[in-house]
């Protein structure tokens, strides 16, 4: 792995093979990788893109894309991974949102860096979030698991499948977007040296700034319509502020019927092109998590254009927000956040421009043949 580190950072054009299961703009784990491999090119790098399926991608890529199936599997499937490497010959080989233990165990053995975008490796379950519908601070342990599901083959199928992957990456090189990442994998046995932190950014391009609102003012919802993202506990939060604006839901998923019956306006998925648009029309963004966070893009992304971030305490949130959390669970105490920022204005944090952030992971590229990227935090 990159000999062509020697000389870093004034060293252009090193090969970099992103691994990624989809090839797609929804979600901020497939966000951060079209950003960094924005990023990366514009610094001239030659980078690759492998990828189990595509699914409506809407934007240019300044990538070559191979597909790969199999990368896209969340269970062990074998994957011709190693004929693509040896024709590549990539200087850093960098794995994203692939969970297929067989291509994690492969990539590894080539010398990989992992992102570790969620729990998959350290939670079977439902994200550090427990079926009693309590925030989950036990560490990955058939015990303790089992109690989260009601079918034990189930059970075990997924705490299996955890278990394999994180034995694929325990002795790699890893990133991760929060300290808290880094905590629930220190937890669950990983060393700290070997995880570093490099968090996501903002990438609206040139025209997010300048971004004139599409419709009249509103409290808004981003993300999947599930009950990890709580989309529901977002429509009682606004239906108890009494706030006078009407409530936009910019996602899609299987609660769409519940939230649009609840007085919500649901747009479905949008175009990230259009989200500065919406996001200027926004007097609030609320994002009440159950699960825990691993980082939450679309609250930074929100505060980049001074929208204020009504959220709950979960996971990584509190590493970006600038004020203070409501509890997590607390629906009331949201509601009553609400009320409290309507007409005030947003400042964006420090910490998350995006070059030193490039420059970070380019740091982290060049330390992973001794394993020691968990010191470039």
């Amino acid at each position: 792995m990159p000999q062509q580190y020697a000389s870093w950072p004034h060293n252009p054009g090193v090969r970099v093979l992103h691994l990624t299961d989809r090839l797609t703009d929804r979600g901020g784990a497939h966000r951060y990788l079209l950003s960094i491999t924005r990023a990366l090119a514009e610094r001239g790098h030659d980078v690759h893109i492998a990828a189990g399926a595509a699914c409506g991608l809407t934007e240019e890529v300044p990538a070559t894309i191979h597909e790969l199936p199999g990368l896209e599997s969340r269970t062990a499937r074998s994957v011709a991974l190693d004929p693509l490497l040896d024709r590549l010959g990539p200087d850093v080989l960098h794995v994203h949102t692939v969970v297929n233990p067989i291509v994690l165990q492969q990539a590894a053995e080539r010398g990989a860096v992992f992102t570790v975008q969620d729990h998959r490796s350290f939670c079977p379950a439902r994200g550090k979030w427990t079926a009693k519908g309590e925030v989950c601070g036990v560490a990955l342990a058939p015990a303790a698991c089992g109690d989260c599901f009601d079918d034990r083959a189930y059970y075990d199928e997924m705490m299996a499948l955890t278990q394999a992957r994180l034995l694929a990456i325990q002795g790699a090189s890893l990133i991760v977007l929060s300290e808290y990442m880094r905590g629930e994998l220190v937890r669950a046995g990983l060393a700290a040296e070997r995880i570093a932190v490099v968090p996501p950014f903002v990438d609206f391009g040139t025209d997010g700034a300048s971004a004139e609102p599409d419709d009249p003012p509103c409290v808004l919802f981003v993300g999947r319509l599930v009950e990890a993202k709580g989309p529901l506990d977002a429509v009682a939060a606004w239906r108890q502020s009494g706030v006078a604006l009407p409530l936009v839901v910019a996602g899609t998923g299987p609660l769409r019927g519940q939230v649009e019956t609840a007085g919500a306006e649901v747009l479905g998925w949008i175009p990230h092109e259009r989200l500065p648009r919406l996001l200027r029309r926004a007097r609030a963004l609320l994002m009440p998590s159950r699960w825990q966070e691993p980082f939450g893009i679309a609250g930074l992304e929100a505060l980049s254009l001074g929208v204020p971030v009504v959220a709950w305490d979960s996971g990584g949130i509190r590493e970006w927000h600038p004020a203070p959390l409501v509890a997590w669970g607390d629906v009331a105490g949201l509601a009553r956040a609400l009320r409290a920022v309507i007409g005030s204005t947003a400042s964006p944090p420090a910490g998350f421009a995006p070059a030193p952030l490039i420059d970070r992971l380019e740091r982290v590229y060049a330390a992973v043949p001794a394993g020691l990227v968990g010191e470039l935090s």
